[in-house]
């Protein structure tokens, strides 16, 4: 242990909080899964769950640091032998059946042995962004030709998203929104920006009236993206239901909250340890401690990764934090959201804190790469400049 600790690096801010979102997340967690349990009916005891959520967690930290002694610089080829493997996984995932234990099979696959669903849109997620990171990096001293970016850079980007379009468009937009923050900020031309907008709001226009047409030509949820819409503002939908059960936990917790494990309205939550754990969270431990605490904890981590990203050696590791920190964020900020009744029902979970399995190991590979970059700020710029081992194309990323 004390060899580990040791050989620890990167910014010691950044494992402080995403240590602090873990350790907090058994609580919520733990009082949650008794929903799962008593109500719902789909666990068989608290202690399963909480033993479970350990064990995600436990296998998220040894991803965060195995992840974070790779050199940064190795992701960008990475990113260029992982797209194949991205590709033929979503489209496995996509094409498997219509449902797993009751949930929509086109967004996981079981992982084999362990009995754990793998939501591959947040494995493809990761992978595009540090694909579009090494791009704005190597070309961020030349003249953009619109043409050339659109085979290089936006076919795999289009070509992954319309595979995770037809089982998940809150992630799809998510990823897509993520992929335009990152290309402005990496210099790319605003009008070709503008371009790609207009590009991908036609095809979505062109898939939703598809589908409406050709409703079993192909998997979708067309139909769950409309009644979240609608039921956004109509009270007696289910999905307002949710929300208005959130938002009494928010009410009836007030400033100080009733107390760890005395939500009453985890109960009525079908999501109550997932989607809406933000909700569980200030009824039990108060505005103050549980809503502005854990909005600011978020918020820390976000000024961490932008103090990584400025420090960084060289422009490629600076892209790299700013887009696979960015959206770790950018997804709290929509469940936290989505809880208040500020946003529609989108199934996006609170990083860190949330129960699953794909998104805390995701979220930690996400750390780890940032922890990588700022692992390397005391080195010498010479010593960064190595060539990329994987070889990719031969040329070093700036």
């Amino acid at each position: 242990m004390k060899q580990i600790l040791k050989n620890i690096k990167g910014d010691p801010a950044i494992w402080s909080a995403v240590i602090l979102l873990a350790v907090f997340s058994f609580m919520p967690v733990y009082s949650a899964s008794t929903n799962l349990v008593y109500v719902v009916g789909t666990a068989t005891s608290t202690n399963s769950i909480l033993v479970k959520h350990a064990f995600l967690l436990l296998m998220g930290f040894v991803i965060t640091y195995g992840v974070h002694k790779i050199p940064y610089r190795y992701f960008s080829g990475g990113a260029v032998l992982m797209l194949p493997l991205v590709f033929v996984l979503l489209l496995y995932t996509l094409v498997q059946g219509n449902q797993i234990g009751g949930a929509n099979a086109s967004r996981w696959i079981r992982i084999p042995f362990v009995g754990i669903g793998f939501q591959t849109s947040t494995l493809a997620g990761l992978v595009l962004m540090t694909y579009v990171a090494r791009y704005l990096a190597k070309n961020k001293n030349e003249e953009i030709d619109f043409k050339e970016s659109l085979w290089i850079l936006w076919l795999p980007v289009a070509a992954i998203l319309m595979l995770i379009l037809p089982a998940n468009f809150s992630t799809t937009a998510i990823i897509f929104s993520m992929i335009l923050v990152l290309v402005f900020l990496g210099g790319y031309p605003w009008k070709y920006i503008l371009y790609i907008i207009g590009m991908g709001v036609s095809f979505l226009t062109l898939f939703i009236a598809m589908t409406i047409i050709m409703p079993n030509a192909m998997p979708n949820r067309v139909k769950t993206w409309k009644s979240r819409i609608v039921n956004f503002s109509d009270k007696n939908a289910d999905e307002a239901y949710q929300v208005e059960k959130a938002k009494i936990a928010i009410a009836t917790g007030g400033i100080t909250g009733k107390g760890p494990g005395k939500s009453v309205q985890k109960n009525f939550l079908p999501q109550s340890s997932s989607d809406f754990i933000y909700a569980i969270i200030v009824e039990e431990y108060g505005l103050l401690i549980g809503g502005i605490g854990v909005a600011l904890v978020y918020f820390f981590l976000l000024f961490r990764i932008m103090m990584v990203a400025k420090k960084a050696q060289t422009i490629f590791g600076t892209l790299l934090v700013l887009g696979v920190g960015l959206p770790i964020i950018f997804q709290a900020l929509i469940n936290m959201a989505v809880a208040v009744h500020l946003f529609p029902v989108t199934g996006q979970t609170l990083p860190l804190i949330s129960s699953g399995g794909t998104s805390i190991w995701m979220t930690c590979f996400a750390i780890g790469m940032i922890l990588s970059v700022s692992a390397v700020k005391d080195e010498k710029p010479t010593d960064l400049e190595h060539e990329n081992p994987l070889n990719i194309l031969h040329e070093t990323i700036d």
